[in-house]
């Protein structure tokens, strides 16, 4: 006998909420479906263990899919508690009733510690289906009934209960799929490899095993001919790596694990595995990888880790659980106290979240300074391939992580042309040195031989080479480590020289300040000042810039996409090596012919220009005045 009932709420209105609102996927039906079938199962689980139950075997416990494409039908059993005739009405007729979260709150007042863990929480998960089906029936037998009952609804306007027969315990529910339309491909749903993949992305660690009777071909015997067998194949692994004891995984199984999950063909660098319980439990498995992928440093490239909630994933890139100096670190987490929306796709922004957040950001932060402590020949693959990250870390949000990042930064050295760290140049630092001495430029060997880093590696001063775009922002952000200042040595006074030295350069100056002036004179559009230089030794120019904007971030700003709107620019300083034979050349000309001085300033100041790496205005002027010097010279 039926009875053809409404559904108790604003039924029309809040089911068609339901189906087409809450879920962004309509194969997501397929998860919530099992994750129903899946708490059922846990309930009669619990219920055996602190009952003696009849034909109860936990090792029975599964949960079987079928196909028929006839009937263009999909059927979910599951050997649970299952339900009667009133907890069925209960239950599916009144939308966003959950049987799981009302039986976890009854566990709540017991004295039992049984960790049960069901997924079910919103009582919405069910309705899902009607996102495929016009059709959705229910039948169900509770443990230790004798009767079952069926529930029947039809596009949503209302549901039939009716006795029925069922000889074993459990749920079945059957989808009656919808037509298939332009839009939408209902029919893939009946394919068995449709629904092997779902379940490997969505319920591959759901804890019972999944069956499907799966159709191959196999080769007969002693014979050309196939032959098509069913096999009652289990679709899901159910045991999740990351639940498992560290001491019981092999580096191989880890190794297997990433390459195939996140589709990389090397091993990870660093495989980091954690099991957390306290006020917020939950397991990770992160992966730093060996090589960036090709679209790392673009805009298609989506940080996140993967999102399980008791094993049942939930999305596939949640950002807000790695931080952006971390985006390279892929793996996954999965948690019961994370707080998840209505529909299980997508994060409620709380506490938890956060909390996790920070615990893996720090648990991340340690395992590198690890690595770099105990494993420098790994820590320098990863830095070659992620340092740059580290480095925009500590620039990013105005310098707030820089005391969390500082330690794993890395430069070349001038001494021994290799990768340091802040802390080894400091221990480095020779007596008295009051300043961490850097200077940039595109690569070691280049900046190695710069005009402006000679007086500094003369006094034995130890120098970091700065070869990244972004290195100058970052040593500005962090403007000291140890208490110790960073200094370019192409900007402002070094203060390097002794006395005796320093009265040499004054003199030198005040003999020679016409010769500056009338050199200050000709290149008055492109310099602020012409000096005597207390830091060239064999060299014969080279510029510097005041305190402030330097060189590099100009050449920077200048190679953004909108250039440099602001025109923003280093101060130029033109410094003149008074040892050098260029300055009697100069001084010679200044005395003979003025004209000629003024093209070897103006050649001089090219000169430094190409050495700092920018630009000539005029490279033809350029050219003509140096084979017009070389005709002279051979007059």
């Amino acid at each position: 006998m039926t009875n053809k009932k409404a559904f108790k709420t604003e039924s029309k209105r809040l089911m068609d909420l339901m189906i087409n609102s809450i879920y962004t996927h309509k194969e997501i039906f397929l998860r919530e479906l099992i994750s129903n079938a899946s708490d059922a199962v846990d309930k009669l689980h619990y219920k055996s263990l602190t009952e003696t139950l009849e034909n109860v075997k936990k090792d029975d416990f599964s949960i079987a899919i079928e196909l028929n494409k006839e009937l263009r039908t999909i059927t979910i059993h599951d050997n649970g508690i299952g339900m009667s005739k009133e907890e069925l009405e209960d239950n599916l007729g009144t939308i966003a009733k959950s049987g799981s979260y009302a039986f976890k709150e009854e566990l709540k007042e017991t004295e039992s510690n049984e960790d049960i863990d069901v997924i079910g929480q919103f009582g919405v998960g069910f309705y899902s289906a009607f996102m495929v089906a016009n059709k959705v029936e229910v039948t169900s037998k509770k443990y230790g009934s004798d009767t079952a009952c069926t529930w029947v609804s039809e596009d949503v306007d209302g549901y039939d209960i009716s006795d029925s027969v069922k000889d074993t315990c459990g749920t079945m529910i059957t989808l009656y799929l919808r037509d298939d339309s332009e839009d939408e491909n209902y029919s893939e749903y009946l394919e068995t490899y449709t629904i092997e993949r779902l379940i490997k992305k969505y319920s591959d660690y759901v804890r019972y095993p999944i069956m499907m009777n799966v159709e191959e071909s196999v080769q007969k015997e002693d014979s050309e001919e196939y032959e098509t067998i069913v096999e009652n194949k289990t679709l899901n692994s159910m045991i999740p790596l990351w639940k498992k004891s560290k001491k019981d995984i092999t580096e191989e199984e880890y190794k297997d694990f990433y390459t195939s999950k996140f589709n990389d063909f090397n091993a990870p660098l660093k495989t980091i595995h954690a099991n957390v319980e306290g006020t917020i439990s939950y397991n990770s498995l992160l992966f730093i990888p060996e090589k960036a992928p090709a679209n790392y440093y673009s805009n298609e490239y989506e940080k996140g880790l993967q999102l399980y909630s008791r094993g049942v994933f939930i999305m596939d890139k949640a950002s807000e659980l790695i931080p952006e100096h971390f985006r390279f670190v892929r793996g996954l987490v999965d948690s019961q106290d994370l707080s998840l929306n209505i529909s299980r796709e997508m994060l409620q922004h709380d506490k938890q979240l956060r909390v996790i957040a920070s615990k893996i950001e720090k648990k991340i932060k340690s395992e590198l300074a690890l690595m770099l402590r105990n494993d420098r020949e790994t820590y320098d693959k990863f830095w070659t391939s992620f340092g740059v990250q580290i480095k925009y870390g500590v620039y990013h949000g105005y310098g707030q992580n820089k005391e969390l990042l500082q330690d794993l930064l890395m430069f070349h050295s001038s001494k021994e042309k290799k990768l340091i760290t802040l802390e080894e140049y400091v221990n480095h630092m020779s007596e008295g040195q009051e300043h961490i001495y850097f200077m940039s430029g595109d690569n070691v060997d280049k900046i190695d031989r710069l005009p402006q880093v000679e007086l500094v590696k003369d006094k034995g001063y130890e120098i970091l080479y700065l070869t990244d775009e972004i290195d100058e922002f970052a040593i500005q952000i962090l403007n000291a480590y140890n208490e110790k200042t960073f200094k370019n040595v192409a900007q402002g006074d070094l203060n390097l020289e002794s006395e005796e030295e320093k009265k040499e350069v004054e003199a030198k100056t005040e003999e020679n300040k016409d010769l500056l002036s009338a050199i200050q004179e000709v290149l008055k559009e492109e310099v602020s000042e012409v000096k005597i230089s207390s830091r060239l030794k064999s060299h014969p120019v080279c510029l510097s810039a005041s305190e402030g904007m330097s060189f590099e971030m100009e050449k920077v700003l200048s190679a953004m996409p909108d250039g440099n709107p602001m025109g923003m620019k280093a101060t130029r300083i033109l410094e003149i090596n008074p040892s050098h034979a260029i300055f009697n050349a100069l001084s010679k000309a200044y005395e003979s012919d003025p004209e000629s001085m003024g093209d070897y300033a103006s050649l001089l100041y090219d000169q430094a220009l190409l050495m700092e790496g920018f630009e000539i205005k005029d490279p033809i002027a350029f050219s003509n005045k140096i084979c017009q010097l070389m005709i002279n010279a051979n007059k």
